[in-house]
């Protein structure tokens, strides 16, 4: 891995550590500061909402900053944030910390997404988008248990001093790896929004949303899954977790390479193989060996999808102002994560099963499948209409990353897709 890959890798899997370890906390987090545990989860929740609300706000107003000296200061405020949670007396500073830490996440998530898809190189974002994504896979798979262990060891604030010399080594590594670059992430305010206003990037937000939706739903109702239905103990649940987020790793690098060959036709077929996983996911629940099968399939394709959504999103804005909607697109992740545990909430409320959320996580990806055949259909035919003679305006897409050289317009042979290239 190149050395500027990995120090990004290295502050996006502190982020990762950082946003989800706390969940574990929670009991902790309560008896120590002597608060309930709803106040408890609400540490988690903030942090969430200050990334859907305040990140791309925070990218806006550093739009004309020089990226690496921004880089680095965001790393600064995250450390900072952190230093602060570990030293919190009490629940409000304690809320204060993670809010001033997740203000640095969308953008910082952003910055490293587009300069790893500009270090890339044209036609090769999902790849670069899979190589950023491992960093948070290894944050589940290792900095989430690792943390839970120094808290079992020390306590809460022992983890928040271990993310803080993560951060602090990511900042280093940034500051001693990641070159300058030609300039700044953006052309302003201005020109980040009015990238917003482009109907193939304002899809390519509403993909992620809704491709990822079916999948959290699922996700935060598999271990009651797993242990109500399928009949797993909690260390046989554990597990199977750390057999999900190997899987994961797979799919993310799985589906990097499936979005370098053919974006859209990729992400369509994903979704709606992770339909059919779904429904069959539900039927087989209470057959162990079944269920664990469809638990890892589950787990790699879930995870494929994050690549293309990642790079249908870099490659719409293709270079022009990309940092805003790449923030955009992280804080449609966080809203994807919250309507995912909304509709599975709503769906057990009602009265139904847990096989029921499931089957309600499936309709909800068919609705994803549905939005990117839909796109994948105007690409193919915004294709071939250079090939039949008829004037094609130009398309954004076309354009490789900022910093880049430009790429040739592809003028397929056939009907097949033309090479396509996103929290």
């Amino acid at each position: 891995m190149p050395a500027p890959l990995f120090a990004l890798v290295l502050s996006v899997f502190s982020l990762g550590t950082a946003e989800s370890v706390i969940a574990g906390l929670l009991p902790q987090l309560s008896a120590d500061l002597e608060i309930s545990l709803s106040q408890a989860g609400s540490l988690v929740s903030g942090y969430a909402l200050t990334i859907v609300v305040g990140g791309p706000l925070v990218t806006m107003a550093t739009s004309r900053l020089p990226r690496k000296p921004l880089l680095i200061g965001l790393l600064a405020l995250f450390t900072a944030g952190n230093v602060l949670a570990a030293l919190a007396p009490g629940y409000g500073v304690l809320m204060a910390a993670r809010i001033a830490a997740a203000l640095s996440h969308c953008t910082l998530f952003a910055l490293a997404l587009v300069s790893a898809a500009e270090t890339a190189g044209p036609g090769r974002s999902g790849s670069a988008v899979a190589r950023i994504i491992i960093g948070v896979n290894l944050a589940t798979i290792v900095g989430v248990p690792l943390g839970l262990l120094v808290a079992q060891e020390g306590g809460w604030r022992a983890t928040f001093w271990g993310v803080t010399a993560l951060s602090l080594s990511a900042l280093v590594a940034c500051a001693l790896l990641v070159p300058a670059g030609p300039g700044g992430p953006g052309g302003g305010a201005g020109a980040e929004l009015k990238v917003l206003r482009e109907r193939r990037v304002q899809v390519a937000l509403v993909l992620t949303v809704i491709g990822m939706a079916g999948g959290f739903t699922a996700f935060t109702f598999l271990t009651l899954l797993l242990e109500r239905v399928g009949g797993f103990s909690g260390h046989q649940i554990t597990v199977l977790l750390f057999l999900f987020g190997l899987g994961s790793l797979l799919g993310g690098v799985l589906g990097g390479k499936l979005a370098d060959r053919a974006l859209m036709g990729s992400l369509t077929a994903l979704l709606g193989v992770l339909t059919v996983v779904l429904v069959v996911f539900a039927g087989v629940a209470a057959q162990p060996a079944a269920a664990i099968g469809a638990l890892l399939v589950f787990s790699i394709v879930f995870f494929a999808l994050n690549p293309g959504l990642g790079a249908r999103v870099l490659d719409s804005v293709s270079g022009r102002a990309p940092t805003l909607a790449v923030s955009m697109s992280i804080a449609s992740v966080q809203t994807a994560i919250a309507l995912g545990a909304w509709l599975g909430g709503r769906v057990l409320d009602l009265g139904h099963g847990l096989r029921s959320v499931f089957l309600a996580a499936a309709a909800v990806t068919l609705a994803g499948c549905a939005v990117a055949w839909s796109e994948w259909r105007v690409d193919r035919r915004a294709a071939r209409e250079p090939a039949d003679g008829r004037h094609a305006e130009p398309r954004p897409e076309a354009g490789p990353p900022a910093g880049t050289a430009p790429r040739p317009p592809a003028v397929p042979a056939g009907p097949a897709p033309s090479p396509e290239r996103p929290a």
